[in-house]
């Protein structure tokens, strides 16, 4: 009993850990990206996190050391752009939240076409093993869900830092993200429990094991 209560006390400070530091991020990359003299510490804060990304995703691939030197020649090249990156740098802000949503609303959109399975069809067989057909039905309508909000907030990302000052489009890119996605799983999961069965639901933490496993499954595919 004991080492399970140390071990979700342990599991509650990681996730608690993780959204300090979500938040964190998200605060600097906001104060980053709406100021009015872009500096070095602005451009660190928008290459910095990136290129960590790159290299842990590197480190842990099969093909090790082509892809560190492809992460070294990318140093190389952006400190061969520094000034202009400096001076430029909303414009990695505005790629690695656009980008990130449109490639999330490609790879939904994706598994709608005929012969695939939905993506959070995928999820709820890993949760409930075999899926009823108002679980399959629910789960493909949640799918069309998905990609329609990450293909929104991809285009008004973009439309924003066309039209609107890049104060504006800050404060929607990294200090409303968060909020907006919690709001979609809030209504998701109360349309959920308004049109499944008790059988049929699953809860937040049962999801997000569901998408870490489809995850390493994905990841083990490759080669």
């Amino acid at each position: 009993m004991k080492a399970e209560l140390t071990t979700r006390v342990k599991k509650a400070c990681r996730w608690a850990a993780a959204i300090a530091l979500a938040i964190a991020y998200s605060v600097l990359a906001h104060l980053a990206a709406a100021s009015a003299a872009p500096d070095l510490r602005g451009a660190g804060v928008a290459i910095i996190p990136l290129l960590g990304l790159a290299f842990v995703m590197a480190w842990r691939s099969s093909r090790r050391p082509p892809l560190l030197a492809l992460c070294l020649a990318a140093c190389a090249v952006l400190y061969s752009v520094s000034g202009w990156l400096v001076a430029h740098y909303q414009w990695v802000f505005l790629l690695q939240h656009a980008g990130m949503y449109a490639m999330l609303c490609g790879a939904f959109g994706r598994t709608l076409q005929g012969g695939q399975t939905p993506m959070i069809s995928r999820f709820a067989r890993i949760v409930h093993g075999s899926l009823s057909p108002a679980l399959v039905r629910y789960t493909r309508s949640v799918t069309w869900a998905w990609s329609f909000y990450f293909g929104a907030i991809a285009g008004l990302s973009l439309l924003l830092f066309w039209l609107a000052p890049i104060a504006v489009w800050s404060a929607f890119a990294n200090l409303l993200g968060m909020p907006l996605l919690v709001l979609m799983f809030v209504g998701e999961y109360a349309v959920r429990w308004y049109v499944l069965p008790a059988a049929d639901r699953a809860g937040p933490l049962e999801a997000i094991r569901a998408y870490r496993q489809a995850s390493c499954e994905d990841a083990a595919r490759q080669p």
